[in-house]
């Protein structure tokens, strides 16, 4: 379980520049939820998940998971429970080495290696297994760098690392955003699959509110550094992008509509 309590943010404290990012955030998620998340920019959305993944130290409040109190855990410290993928496909990768060396990084970050062999034929053949279940063949392309991989690819792989070590949290800014229709069609259906583990809670940043609202358990909108909306159940299942339009005053943009 993920329990979000009071969280504040402030950048530029004390400055002309002072900006309160995160107003009062409290959030709980139970295992297996799946929570998708909008707002207009500099609402707070991305600013949360640096909050939980430990890139930005918050300000006032607490972050529990699984009862255990990861407020003051450094980044690599949370890494071991949190996975995140970002908008660009090259950020959760290692370009320059190839997809087994890339697996074997996450698959190993929390593991003291010592002075052994690189990547075992143990681990060789469970990365080809797990990676055959994303229908892409990057079963049989494991010994090639990640650079010459399409933008989806890397996504996918970026994606499928993510959930390698089984983390309890699932962070997604953004990750389809910078593929084509088809490519982030199919990283969202692995999304969906990859989250429909029970154990697994999984947050995810879309500006598509057709996206928001067709993924996921539960959806909740931002603003000004404030969740204004929390919907799930019958109540998530009536909502359309329209209404959302209507009640919140979010700027009618047609492609969100798509």
């Amino acid at each position: 379980m993920i329990c979000i309590e009071h969280l504040y943010k402030i950048f530029g404290y004390g400055t002309v520049n002072e900006k309160l990012a995160l107003q009062d955030v409290s959030l709980t998620m139970h295992p297996g939820e799946f929570i998708t998340i909008i707002g207009s920019n500099g609402a707070g959305k991305s600013t949360l998940m640096n909050c939980l993944s430990g890139v930005e130290k918050t300000d006032h409040g607490n972050i529990f998971l699984n009862d255990i109190n990861i407020t003051k855990y450094p980044e690599h410290k949370r890494s071991r429970y949190i996975g995140r993928v970002f908008q660009d496909p090259m950020k959760g990768t290692a370009f320059d080495m190839t997809i087994e060396q890339n697996l074997a990084i996450a698959y190993n970050k929390d593991k003291f290696r010592g002075l052994q062999k690189g990547i075992s034929k143990k681990e060789k053949a469970f990365f080809r297994e797990r990676l055959s279940l994303l229908g892409m063949g990057l079963e049989d392309r494991m010994t090639q760098k990640v650079k010459l991989l399409s933008g989806g690819q890397r996504q996918a792989l970026t994606l499928f690392m993510a959930i390698l070590v089984n983390p309890k949290l699932l962070l997604l800014d953004e990750h389809t955003a910078a593929l084509d229709p088809a490519t982030a069609k199919k990283v969202l259906d692995l999304t969906d699959q990859f989250a429909n583990s029970k154990d697994l809670c999984t947050m995810m940043i879309t500006h598509n509110m057709s996206d928001a609202l067709r993924h996921g358990t539960r959806t909740i909108l931002m603003d000004s550094g404030r969740i204004i909306m929390d919907i799930s159940g019958e109540e998530r299942e009536k909502m359309t992008v329209e209404k959302l339009i209507e009640q919140f005053e979010i700027q009618n943009d047609r492609m969100l509509l798509k």
